[in-house]
């Protein structure tokens, strides 16, 4: 088997990378300087020339609640494109399995909780990542059309926010977990008093750690198509994939503190945008064919704080 993963030099796709590679599998990689996917005729040349056996979609323009502000037409354009481009010309060439990665934001904003798959387009988005939002829908989209036009087997996960070695910590484009970590750990540094959060505190979040996540993609990846078809549906058929409970942003920055030392004073910036209230997902689909997490989320803190004390910190 030889199986692209469009995406291997972000968290997702590089832990997804390392779990094909444990397996024996050839793992076929390409860097955005090597292969821009937003560039149609590139990646049509690329598949024709790899001919690979399958296709896990995990690249994309991420950001927290700052840059789907700040850049929302880049947010927009940039998936469309990527997404267009690699699904379009994955079927071009034959291949018939593809993991297209999507986000729970895909979900409306005042969707009931836990957020089940069948809420798909049921309400209006959080305007804060709507155009990210609407661009992973349609990811969800261009996959099922292509299995109803074209008979492929083009398959959707839906993750919770995830976490993890490999996350991106910077100080303005990063997700709430890394963000933290990198804030408390500098307040300690510098000797620093108060940490300030953005928003009230008090909004939910479920957070499922990368490797976790990786497992879920390939367990759906593998799942008998008889097996996935009966647990799914034709325009329905995306899977959630989450840790199953979930901890306010308050609480969040309590345990960070504590694995990064910090023992001053947290402090919370209501004039900041808190985004949606509650982003639990109900992930009894896939619990039901047999996967559940493995990492509990203070050793999954612990670990990435590890990771960014190795890694970032080192490397600036």
């Amino acid at each position: 088997m030889r199986i692209y993963v469009a995406g291997h030099r972000g968290m997702v796709g590089g832990a997804i990378s390392r779990k094909l590679r444990e397996r024996g599998v050839e793992v076929v990689t390409r860097t955005h300087a090597e292969l821009d996917l937003t560039d149609q005729v590139a990646v049509r040349d690329f598949f024709a020339a790899e001919r690979v056996d399958g296709v896990v979609l995990a690249a994309a323009k991420v950001g927290g609640i700052h840059a789907n502000n700040t850049y929302p037409a880049q947010f927009i354009y940039e998936n469309l494109m990527i997404e267009a481009n690699v699904v379009h010309q994955a079927y071009a060439v034959g291949v018939r399995k593809l993991l297209f990665l999507g986000s729970s934001c895909i979900y409306p904003r005042a969707v009931e909780q836990p957020m089940r798959e069948d809420a798909l387009l049921t309400g209006i988005l959080e305007p804060t990542n709507e155009p990210y939002a609407i661009a992973k829908i349609a990811g969800i989209k261009l996959c099922e059309s292509y299995n109803r036009q074209y008979g492929t087997d083009y398959r959707s996960v839906m993750p919770t926010n995830l976490y993890g070695p490999g996350d991106n910590f910077h100080p303005e484009n990063s997700h709430v977990m890394p963000a933290m970590i990198r804030r408390f750990h500098e307040a300690v540094q510098r000797g620093a008093d108060e940490v300030v959060v953005w928003g009230t505190g008090t909004p939910m979040r479920e957070f499922l750690h990368v490797d976790d996540m990786a497992e879920a993609s390939l367990f759906v990846l593998d799942l008998p198509a008889d097996i996935y078809e009966a647990n799914t549906e034709p325009m329905l058929s995306h899977i959630n994939v989450g840790y199953g409970e979930d901890v306010s942003i308050g609480a969040l920055a309590r345990l960070v503190a504590r694995v990064t030392g910090f023992t001053g004073r947290i402090a919370f910036d209501a004039t900041k945008p808190d985004g949606t209230m509650r982003k639990l997902m109900d992930s009894g689909r896939l619990r039901a064919m047999g996967w559940k997490p493995d990492v509990a989320l203070e050793d999954g803190v612990r670990e990435t704080y590890a990771w960014f004390l190795e890694h970032a910190v080192r490397e600036g």
